[in-house]
């Protein structure tokens, strides 16, 4: 039975249209979503929109509609998105549908039995951007003098009934899982953060609202409706099938990852676990919080007027070279700072000349000298095996371990160096030359070439996609060897000795060119 993998993203507002951060945190989701089918697993991915909370009320009352339907259409919009960028999400999860009204009001039920609910008088900071409840030891002056959220966002002191969560019985709880279970959260930045935040002391939590309505009703006070932290974590178990004892929540229940952003760390690092081990709820295994994608160096900002349409993006430089920048150019967990020339210039230099060159090469001559039919084997030299060597390090080794632990870079470093070789092998080799003087020896690195192009190839599959299996399709390499353990060289025989023979080639990758007006904006 292959091994089950549940990987989700965080949940998106949509309170606006999806931006590229969403695209970024998404994108590296469906990469190791693909990744691990490619390894054989047995995946569940889930992402979708929290529709629910103040922000989208206020937001639907300043555009004179409901907030329903500004979630209905907001959500339409990150759907087409993700299908634009192709996404292989197998549930797109909308808080406001029923089902996950059901699964609210079940954990809420839970915690309410376990004694960790009661009713009381919420007064304190709160910041609708955030949705979230701040203590004044954790406010920030602005430049005007004004109170802020450690995030920089506005703050309003609020005054109403509330339901509290006994958060403080469950600094203790918190603090042995995440000694129990090291990698809990990552980076381990992002854990030092949660742990010094949780040692200096837990407050119970507000976790109503009856300012306003458009929520999840609190079981038995539906007068209140849900904080929209208790509602939009809940997703997780909601998309398998919680309260009911299903078939998925019995496989892929406790979730292996959360793919989320900095900035929501402690709503899933904190409270999350809490109201599962309340709940008498296994908490996941791990949350991993990435770091903020920046325009140029700054964070996208609507006031700034540097907010990027990621379909833009895709529809000016190419889906795959999109999820290839972002995963390429900076370590995943960190911040990144991203330009349309640095966009360009990393697809050109290394998708363009370096790999696409490769492939372009190795097919035409295959074509142009062997009419076509895969060239035939012969005595393999010393620079021949090293090549094979590097190569099948790179794609069954390096790069599996490096995915496997979320360092995508580092992944894609070891794959441009593998690519490397195999120029650095042909340039070395030149079979355009061999063909007058040893024919045999010019079959042999074509060959040689042909295995390890097919190879890299696979090794990216859960990047580009889409590009990859076209090239894969070119070369005649059938669906059930698209696998790092598959794809080694057994294959190429049987494919040649079947006649196989390759149609003219089509250059993979066009090199990108910058607007006219050379600016990254």
């Amino acid at each position: 039975m292959a091994d089950p993998f549940y990987l989700t993203t965080a949940i998106h507002y949509p309170n606006g249209k999806p931006h590229i951060g969403h695209a970024y945190e998404t994108i590296a989701a469906d990469v190791l979503a693909r990744f691990h089918r490619q390894m054989g697993r047995d995946v569940r991915f889930q992402t979708g929109t929290d529709e629910h909370g103040l922000k989208m009320a206020q937001k639907a009352r300043d555009l004179g509609t409901t907030p329903r339907a500004l979630a209905d259409e907001m959500s339409g919009y990150f759907r087409e998105l993700f299908d634009r960028l192709d996404i292989s999400y197998d549930r797109f999860i909308r808080t406001s549908e029923d089902e996950h009204h059901r699964a609210s009001q079940a954990i809420w039920k839970a915690m309410e039995a376990k004694g960790d609910l009661y009713l009381d008088r919420y007064e304190g900071w709160y910041s609708i951007r955030d949705e979230a409840y701040y203590d004044e030891s954790e406010l920030v002056e602005g430049e005007g003098g004004d109170k802020l959220s450690p995030q920089g966002t506005p703050v309003e002191w609020t005054v109403e009934e509330s339901w509290f969560f006994r958060l403080s019985a469950y600094q203790d709880k918190l603090l042995a899982l995440y000694r129990d279970q090291t990698d809990f959260i990552r980076p381990e930045s992002r854990r030092n953060e949660v742990m010094r935040f949780v040692e200096g002391g837990l407050r119970d939590l507000s976790i109503s609202r009856t300012s306003f309505d458009w929520g999840v009703k609190v079981p038995g006070a539906e007068d209140h409706v849900m904080y929209v932290w208790v509602d939009a974590l809940t997703n997780y178990l909601t998309g398998l099938g919680y309260p009911d004892q299903t078939d998925d929540m019995a496989k892929f229940w406790p979730a292996d990852l959360h793919l989320i952003g900095k900035d929501i760390t402690r709503f899933h690092a904190v409270y999350w676990p809490a109201f599962l081990i309340s709940a008498d709820i296994a908490p996941p295994k791990q949350v991993f919080a990435h770091g903020f994608l920046l325009n140029k160096g700054q964070k996208e900002s609507k006031s700034v007027g540097n907010v990027t349409d990621p379909a833009e993006l895709a529809d000016l430089y190419g889906v795959d070279v999109l999820r290839y920048f972002l995963l390429r150019e900076f370590s995943f967990g960190q911040d990144g700072s991203y330009s349309r020339e640095a966009i360009v210039n990393r697809s050109n230099s290394e998708l363009a000349n370096s790999f696409g060159n490769l492939a372009q090469r190795t097919l035409s001559l295959i074509f142009k000298n062997c009419d076509g039919a895969l060239p035939a084997i012969g005595g393999n030299t010393a620079s021949d095996d090293a090549l094979f060597e590097h190569v099948g390090r790179a794609v069954r080794q390096e790069i599996p371990a490096s995915f496997t632990d979320l360092a995508f870079a580092q992944g894609l470093e070891a794959w441009m160096g593998a690519v490397f070789a195999c120029n650095a092998y042909i340039d070395a080799e030149a079979p355009w030359a061999l063909k007058k003087t040893d024919p045999e020896r010019m079959n042999t690195v074509l060959a040689t070439l042909y295995v390890c192009i097919a190879q890299l190839a696979v090794a990216v599959i859960p990047v580009m996609p889409s590009s990859m299996a076209k090239l894969l399709d070119v070369m005649g390499i059938a669906g059930d060897l698209r696998t790092p353990d598959t794809i080694g060289s057994n294959w190429y025989l049987p494919l040649s000795e079947a006649g196989f023979t390759l149609e003219k080639p089509q250059g993979l990758f066009p090199r990108l060119e910058l607007p006219e007006t050379g600016e990254g904006e």
